[in-house]
């Protein structure tokens, strides 16, 4: 007696594999020493081990500590411990699907036709079931609208397992009746299967390619889940749920949206006819508690020092550019770094999605508005940094900028408004200085380069280099100054405080290294100490 494994792809029409073993213990995982070799970056060198019992009664799966998890349909197995597979239930691996029954068996004990079929049936049945229930309860009718959020779920829990009696003699045996309950009306009343991603604080980031397509990004890595909505027009559902309560739209003349969830997560969604295989959504998920400095110290995004440089640059009023690529998690820091401003300074936020949390009272916050259905009404970052001068802040902050409301910005920087903040999209910190060069030109001043950098030169005084590295890991890796200018040159001169040196990559494949100070002391640092201000310099010996 042995294990027969068949392994089949989400989304591909590939024949399934069928290994067979003659053994009642089979491993699972990237490396070729693996008995079943699943060759993908999201799958663990040793992911997963299938056991049968000595008596040949029950099958086993067990996760020996892989980073994106081993599950068994939609729920995902803990780390190092052995789960019966119930019968019929197939285990998924990424983007594998995995349907395992023991060798020997007679034709009339075997598996289902199809691997899949226990899936596909409760997939059909939760579809027809959901089609049906938006028929009969016709969301838009506006005495269901008028009813409220508590009583529409009773409602049309009622229309539900009313289709369920009408359809019982087409529900296999062993649904769980309740889960399906709650699943179909997850979809119709809220986000479907999007709520369990949302409700797992280890998903940082989700990504819905098309209506059958949902990936998940848990410790920096990115793997394709079991979940799936019924159709396109669910999807849909989804998002205009998410858009309605902050007045933004999505239509065919405007197929694109932001927005933001009530915890201040971060939303796109994108609709066809751009979206070619479907509408799309990404969420960048907004931590449940507060990030401080110390816990980005104890995640090795940078070191005590750099804090406590921050620390001090911050409550001495320096401007701050926090640069990096997408994801790289300059947001975060922003609210990190925003935190150190001192209580009883006018703060003015300024977003496209609010998602900065200042921990402070006397803050104003302004987010964007996008054109009505004629096209008009805009109120664009420029327009709103514009305003919130004639508001005398103390700081503005600036979630990102991305095109000329960078000229206003360091207008702003340079006219009394110190100690203000903003993030931008670049890989280093001299390409920071390259774009904020062309946003500024964005705004049609036609100011000469030399002006401009000029301008740059004395409004920027820190610009921070935030890095996503391949194991997902985020980390400060510079913390550079703006000098000034080399006249003879008419060039922007920068000196790194600290840097992160790479040392390769440890045994789980995360990102080894070090963070370090270059040796060379800020001028602001200088100047400070001159004031007579006791400040330890030790933080920038190289040793340190």
């Amino acid at each position: 007696m042995g294990l027969v494994v068949r392994i089949t792809q989400s989304g591909s029409d590939k024949p399934a594999e069928e290994l067979r073993f003659d053994k009642d213990r089979v491993s699972v995982g990237r490396l070729a020493s693996n008995d079943v070799v699943l060759s993908a970056p999201d799958v663990s060198g040793k992911h997963a081990v299938l056991s049968l019992a000595a008596d040949a009664d029950e099958i086993s799966v067990t996760d020996i500590g892989s980073s994106n998890g081993t599950f068994i349909e939609q729920e995902r197995l803990q780390s190092n411990e052995t789960t019966a597979l119930p019968a019929g239930k197939r285990v998924i691996i990424s983007k594998f699907i995995l349907t395992i029954e023991r060798s020997g068996l007679s034709k009339a004990s075997a598996a289902p036709k199809r691997a899949h079929d226990p899936f596909e049936q409760e997939f059909e049945i939760k579809s027809r079931i959901h089609e049906q229930l938006l028929k009969r309860l016709d969301l838009g009718r506006s005495e269901i609208l008028a009813i409220g959020d508590e009583n529409l779920r009773v409602e049309a829990r009622r229309v539900v397992e009313q289709i369920l009696v009408e359809l019982r003699w087409e529900i296999p045996d062993g649904l769980d009746r309740e889960k399906l309950i709650n699943d179909i009306l997850d979809e119709a009343l809220a986000l479907g299967p999007l709520e369990g991603l949302l409700a797992d604080d280890d998903v940082s980031e989700i990504m819905v390619n098309s209506y059958d397509m949902i990936y998940a990004e848990r410790g920096g890595k990115l793997a394709l889940t079991p979940l799936r909505f019924s159709s396109e027009r669910a999807v849909l559902g989804a998002i205009e749920r998410i858009i309605a309560p902050i007045g933004r739209r999505i239509d065919e003349s405007s197929p694109l949206v932001d927005a933001r969830l009530k915890d201040g997560s971060r939303v796109n969604a994108v609709i066809r006819p751009l979206a070619l295989r479907g509408p799309c959504i990404t969420i960048r998920k907004f931590p449940k508690g507060a990030l401080s400095i110390d816990d980005l110290v104890g995640f090795g995004s940078l070191s005590r020092g750099m804090a406590d440089f921050l620390q001090l640059a911050v409550k001495n009023r320096l401007n701050v550019v926090i640069s990096g690529g997408t994801g790289s998690g300059k947001t975060t820091l922003l609210n990190v770094v925003g935190s150190f401003i001192p209580e009883g300074e006018r703060v003015i936020t300024v977003e496209d999605a609010a998602e900065l949390r200042l921990p402070r009272d006397h803050i104003i916050s302004f987010e964007t508005r996008p054109p009505n259905l004629e096209g008009r009404g805009a109120i664009t970052i420029r327009d709103l940094v514009r305003n919130a001068l004639r508001m005398r802040p103390d700081r503005i902050v600036v979630g990102e900028c991305r095109g000329a409301e960078a000229l206003d910005m360091l207008q702003a920087m340079n006219t009394g408004h110190d100690g203000s903040m903003t993030t931008g999209h670049a890989n280093s910190p001299a390409d920071m200085v390259r774009r904020l060069e062309t946003m500024v030109m964005m705004a049609g001043m036609d100011l000469p380069v030399r002006a401009i950098r000029e301008q740059l030169a004395s409004a920027v005084h820190l610009i921070v280099q935030q890095t996503r590295f391949s194991c997902g890991s985020r980390k400060v890796t510079r913390i550079t100054e703006v000098v000034g200018m080399d006249y003879d040159e008419g060039t922007v001169v920068l000196e790194d405080v600290f840097c992160f040196r790479q040392d390769g990559y440890d045994d789980r494949g995360k990102t080894k290294g070090k963070h370090q100070a270059t040796g060379y002391i800020p001028k602001f640092f200088r100047e400070l100490q001159r004031e007579g201000k006791a400040i330890d310099a030790s933080v920038f010996s190289p040793e340190q």
